[in-house]
C-alpha cells in the first residue's frame, strides 16, 4: 500500500468524508499503478447504481451497514478515520502536545514505514487548522465501518488523549461526542476510557457491569466482552491494528482476573 494511495484517500476525507477517501485513494492508484479506475469509480462506495449487494455488519444494536470492501480499503478507510478524528481530540484541551502527535506518528510509522511519517505529520497539522465536526464525520464512519471496526478505533483516539497523563474534562467531552457520533453504545465508551483510568471501579467499567453485580453476571459479562472484543474481529484491517487489538482484549481479561481475586471467583 503506497505513500500516495493513503495521502489521496486523507485529502477526499477531508473535501467529501468516506467517498471523497475512496475517490482519492484511486486517484493515488492511479499515480502508483495501472488500474482499472472506470471499473472501480462505477463499482463506488454506492451499491444503488450497479446493483451489487451489501454486506450488513452491525454492532449490538443493528446500527451499521457497510459495503463489502476490500482489506486494503478498509485498512485505508480506518487509518484515514483515525487521523481525522484524532485532530479533534488532540485539540480537545485548547494544546498540541508532542506526546499525543507521537502515539499519531509511531502508528503511521508501523503500518506504513518511516517514510510516510513526515506526509502524514503535515496533513494533521492543516487538519489541525480545521474545525472538524465530529458528528458529520462520525456519521460517515458509522456507515462505512463495522461496529467492531469502529470500536478499535475508539480505542486509539483514547490512547491519543491520555498519552500526556492528564485527563481532563473537554478531552473527555470531545472522545464522548466521537463516541456517540460513531455510534457506540455508551457502555462500550465507558469500557474503554476505564481500560485506561485505573481505580477500585474501572474493572468492572471494563466489563460493562456495576459492583453489585452477581458472580454469574460478571462470568456472564465477561463472556460477551471477549467475544465482542476478539482479536479476530479486525482481522481485516492489518497485524498491527489486530495486535492492539489484543491488548484491548488482555485488559478485559485482566479486568475479570482482578474481579475473581477480590471475590474469590474459581
Amino acid at each position: 500500500m503506497g505513500t500516495v494511495k493513503w495521502i489521496g484517500g486523507l485529502l477526499g476525507w477531508v473535501s467529501g468524508g468516506p467517498i471523497g477517501a475512496l475517490l482519492g485513494y484511486l486517484f493515488g492508484a492511479i499515480v502508483e499503478s495501472s488500474i482499472d479506475v472506470t471499473r472501480k469509480l462505477l463499482e463506488g462506495p454506492s451499491s444503488s447504481s450497479s446493483g451489487r449487494s451489501t454486506t450488513s455488519s452491525s454492532g449490538p444494536r443493528g446500527d451499521s451497514t457497510t459495503r463489502n470492501y476490500s482489506a486494503t480499503e478498509q485498512r485505508n478507510s480506518f487509518f484515514i478515520s483515525l487521523l481525522v478524528l484524532s485532530s479533534a481530540v488532540i485539540r480537545a484541551d485548547g494544546r498540541t502536545l508532542s506526546s499525543e502527535l507521537n502515539v499519531v506518528r509511531d502508528f503511521i510509522r508501523r503500518n506504513f514505514g518511516e517514510g510516510a511519517v513526515d506526509d502524514a505529520m503535515r496533513i494533521l497539522n492543516e487538519l489541525n487548522g480545521k474545525n472538524v465536526d465530529v458528528y458529520s464525520v462520525g456519521g460517515q464512519v458509522a456507515a462505512y465501518m463495522n461496529y467492531s471496526q469502529r470500536l478499535q478505533l475508539f480505542h486509539y483516539l483514547v490512547q491519543i488523549a491520555t498519552a500526556d497523563g492528564d485527563f481532563n474534562a473537554s478531552e473527555k467531552s470531545v472522545l464522548e461526542a466521537v463516541g456517540r457520533a460513531i455510534r457506540l453504545n455508551q457502555s462500550d465508551v465507558d469500557s474503554v476510557i476505564a481500560m485506561f483510568y485505573k481505580d477500585k471501579q474501572s474493572a468492572y467499567a471494563v466489563l460493562e457491569i456495576s459492583p453489585s453485580a452477581t458472580d454469574d453476571e460478571v462470568k456472564s459479562a465477561y463472556r460477551r466482552m471477549a467475544m465482542k472484543n476478539h482479536p479476530d474481529k479486525v482481522a481485516t484491517l492489518g497485524p498491527e491494528v489486530q495486535k492492539a487489538a489484543a491488548e484491548k482484549f488482555r485488559a478485559i481479561q485482566e479486568a475479570y482476573e482482578t474481579i475473581k481475586k477480590e471475590r474469590g471467583i474459581s
